[in-house]
């Protein structure tokens, strides 16, 4: 999977100026996930870019397995949330709707405390199916996990 650039508005020149379809702030997808699995957790929506969507969950007595480290399906649930969130935001939502299809996770490096930051962008945007990379990191930069997601693009 290619790299996710550190400077998530490196790649942008390549996509449409129409990338997001639906109006999008941090004000809205806050609402929108209000009293879901990402509240519960402390998932807070950072940043908008021109092609990303950054979230960033604590990681606490919510997020850790048994041995103290950051536990691998909170990455999971971490990368879906602001992969889904984005992929929603890429459609016409008077129309159509994004689920996930599949995920996948390699988890790279644990963590014990701090935040971990997720920045989701879109490899491939079709008519029927999605494809987005979320990589993790710590507030250092250090890489947490790889996440490829599958989303179906759905008529209402």
């Amino acid at each position: 999977m290619p790299s996710i650039s550190s400077n998530p508005s490196d790649n942008s020149s390549d996509l449409p100026t129409s990338f997001w379809k639906t109006p999008i702030s941090l004000e809205i997808v806050t609402q929108r996930s209000m009293n879901t699995l990402a509240t519960h957790l402390g998932i807070e929506f950072t940043d908008i870019g021109h092609d990303y969507l950054i979230a960033r969950m604590p990681v606490d007595q919510r997020i850790r397995q048994p041995l103290g480290i950051m536990h691998g399906g909170a990455s999971c649930v971490l990368a879906e949330t602001v992969g889904s969130v984005a992929a929603n935001f890429t459609v016409d939502q008077t129309t159509h709707y994004c689920v996930g299809l599949d995920i996948n996770t390699n988890h790279i490096r644990s963590i014990q405390e701090g935040y971990v930051y997720a920045t989701a962008k879109a490899y491939h945007l079709g008519k029927s199916t999605q494809v987005w990379g979320i990589e993790i990191k710590d507030k250092q930069g250090r890489l947490i996990s790889i996440n490829r997601l599958t989303m179906a693009v759905l008529k209402r």
